[in-house]
């Protein structure tokens, strides 16, 4: 090797030691991600330190050059190393920092968390559901758009019968109403299923009607249908009787009185004996004892034929009554619309 060239091959490896020694400098102060790709930038890439000293190695002899190159590659790789090694101590302080700071102590007491419950009306209606199905009832769900005919004709109310006006309905354009009754499906269910028949059929009904503390124009109703051969009111007033006892958790008195309802005969409104006064009268029964409830009756004998069901040799009976009433007599609730206004301090009480 010529003097002047091992001269410069000394300077090119003398540059590169000292590079090499602020490298690992570097390295051992950087602090983030950030930082060390800036570094990797910054020494080894195209306008890094080393590649401007590594264009001097054009003027070196061959044996000048090979140790200049094998010094390089020693160097960049070192400083791979480096930069790794870096990377994974700020990797793991980053993990250390977060299990410190995001530690959960298992042994601390949980916190409740509200994160919702079903509506009043939901809960009852499952309640109402079970008691009916442990009295061996299954139950159908209506349809809540249906036809004129199992709205009204099936139920003994052809075109233009002046019983139709009890119900404030609503009809779509198509011709269909958003059934006034869960009744709707009652025709249904007598030709769809075998005899005897126990169903009930809960639903929301809608009527177009003017709202007060006791009505309103959606709302849930209970259908519910009984036929069987040898079947009596006194059965129907069993059955009721012992829904209301469950549905109440109290012994619960019913009265029958005669009533007109066209899908029944004899027909008539079932009450309760009043909760507020125990049968005594007050202002909520109106002095009488008793709160009225639902209609109900014995299915009528065309209802059973439209149902594809021989009335003279099989008898049934049948009800209704709005599932919000009764909730409010449950807990002494003075107005329906407060179960749909949004309220949230009315039904988180439920």
């Amino acid at each position: 090797m010529a003097k002047d060239s091992k001269s410069a091959t000394d300077k090119i490896l003398s540059s590169l030691d000292t590079l090499a020694e602020s490298l690992k400098q570097s390295a051992l102060k950087a602090k983030s991600q950030k930082e060390i790709e800036q570094l990797r930038v910054k020494f080894t890439g195209r306008k890094s330190k080393l590649v401007t000293i590594l264009r001097k190695i054009k003027d070196l002899d061959p044996e000048g050059k090979k140790l200049v190159g094998s010094r390089a590659n020693q160097l960049k790789n070192n400083f791979e190393e480096q930069l790794a090694a870096a990377q994974q101590d700020i990797l793991e302080k980053s993990l250390s920092d977060i299990a410190r700071t995001e530690a959960v102590d298992i042994t601390l007491p949980g916190k409740k968390r509200q994160l919702g419950h079903l509506h009043p009306v939901t809960s009852m209606l499952h309640f109402a559901e079970d008691i009916f199905m442990r009295m061996g009832f299954e139950v159908v769900y209506p349809n809540e758009v249906d036809t004129d005919f199992n709205n009204f004709e099936a139920l003994n109310m052809p075109e233009n019968h002046p019983a139709r006006d009890s119900w404030d309905t609503f009809w779509l354009e198509d011709g269909q109403i958003a059934i006034t009754h869960t009744s709707a499906m009652q025709n249904r269910v007598l030709r769809s299923h075998p005899l005897p028949i126990r169903a009930i059929v809960p639903g929301r009904c809608f009527r177009n009607e003017a709202t007060d503390a006791r009505h309103e124009h959606t709302f849930f109703q209970i259908e519910g249908i009984y036929v069987d051969k040898g079947i009596t009111i006194g059965d129907m007033l069993g059955t009721l009787k012992a829904f209301f006892t469950e549905f109440f958790e109290r012994e619960t008195e019913v009265k029958f009185t005669p009533d007109f309802f066209p899908f029944v005969e004899p027909g008539g409104m079932i009450s309760l004996s009043c909760f507020i006064c125990g049968g005594k009268g007050c202002a909520v029964c109106k002095k009488t004892g008793w709160l009225e409830i639902l209609g109900c009756g014995m299915i009528h004998p065309n209802v059973l034929k439209m149902g594809g069901i021989d009335p003279d040799t099989y008898t049934g009976f049948a009800w209704g009554f709005g599932l919000e009433r009764l909730i409010m007599l449950k807990f002494g609730i003075e107005d329906v619309r407060r179960f749909y206004s949004g309220n949230l301090k009315f039904i988180r009480q439920f």
